[in-house]
């Protein structure tokens, strides 16, 4: 079909009904507007249904019946709303349950403001909900790579029975570049054999439950989740590393502040300061395999985000304590300057830090 000028949030619907995507229950907040708009526009289109949920509450609700019936659902919302979601989504990934879950992340703490942020990191890497579980975190970093992941992100959940969040700042969602609707890789895909989609006489009814009065029963469960948990990062976990093997200093920034860390390692490299890159484009599984990759003689590394660093605990993680690991950031809706960074990578790599 060739390449679209669109819209962040007007993309991402896009490809969630090229996937599959029929069902979308959600509530307005700022910014990610665009998304349910579209998707109330287009789903009827395809024979599906948008429904305009009392609150966020309800709608992760929605999502966790339409996924328990084996249709593939998606929501999205932005920071505040995500936070109201986090009880459905524990629900949902203790049920074993696919769909996937967009958050557009603006500042905060509570209501915050409207402008891009990356402090979600902890809620969406940790579980904001209430248990042991995880579900995987896709930080696209371009439009096109969020359309990809978009279309990814249902198959993934449907591989293996568990919610799948894209998060992108709020200028993924606002930001307009051209896209490209590719097909995604060709993955052999589970029955829905557990659906609560009717019996039709043929069968013993399926049942969707987080509930485990017995402890042994929960903890078996519990270590189930587990095992997959490892399946997926042993198969899933995705990045991009530049420049590695001599770098002097590696900086570590996912989602559009990669984009800004490539222009200040462009400024560095015309000063003849060899500095790498490593992206996460999975926050979690997170990809801990690729600091093994760094140079022995780096001086540090230093990780860039939009927040007060809520990343850094994973990178120190995956460094080892091999190198000594430093933070630059901007939060609150502010976006880092490729000229701050490019002073902080010029202290390490003068060994100023």
């Amino acid at each position: 079909m060739g390449k679209i000028l669109m819209k962040g949030n007007e993309a991402i619907g896009a490809a969630a009904i090229k996937a599959g995507c029929k069902y979308f229950f959600g509530y307005p907040i700022t910014p990610q507007n665009e998304l349910p708009e579209y998707m109330s526009r287009e789903l009827p289109k395809v024979g599906g249904v948008f429904l305009q949920a009392e609150s966020e509450v309800a709608a992760i609700n929605m999502v966790y019946g339409a996924a328990g019936a084996g249709a593939r659902v998606m929501t999205s919302s932005s920071s505040p709303g995500i936070a109201l979601k986090q009880e459905g989504i524990s629900y949902i990934a203790g049920a074993e349950l696919p769909c996937v879950i967009v958050n557009i992340v603006r500042g905060g703490p509570g209501l915050g403001g409207i402008q891009p942020a990356q402090s979600d990191y902890y809620q969406a890497t940790r579980g904001g909900g209430n248990g042991d579980y995880r579900h995987v975190v896709y930080a696209p970093a371009t439009l096109q790579e969020t359309v990809d992941l978009v279309m990814e992100a249902f198959d993934v959940a449907d591989m293996y029975r568990i919610p799948v969040m894209v998060i992108g700042d709020g200028m993924i969602g606002q930001m307009m570049e051209p896209v490209e609707f590719k097909e995604p890789k060709k993955r052999e895909l589970p029955p829905k054999d557990w659906a609560t989609d009717g019996t039709k006489g043929e069968r013993e009814p399926n049942i969707i439950n987080s509930l485990f009065i017995d402890p042994q029963e929960l903890e078996d469960h519990v270590w189930k989740l587990e095992k997959k948990h490892e399946l997926i990062k042993q198969n899933e976990t995705r990045y991009e590393e530049y420049n590695l093997e001599d770098a002097e200093v590696v900086v570590v920034a996912y989602g559009t502040t990669s984009r800004v860390v490539k222009n200040a390692i462009a400024k560095c490299e015309e000063e003849g300061i060899k500095v790498g890159l490593i992206r996460p484009i999975t926050l979690w599984p997170f990809p801990e395999e690729a600091f093994d990759k760094i140079n022995e003689n780096a001086k540090g590394v230093l990780t860039v985000e939009m927040s007060t660093g809520q990343m850094i605990d994973d990178v120190k993680i995956a460094v080892k304590g091999k190198h000594p690991v430093y933070f630059h950031g901007r939060t609150g809706g502010m976006v880092p300057d490729p000229r701050d960074i490019v002073a902080e990578i010029k202290k390490i790599a003068g060994g100023e830090k």
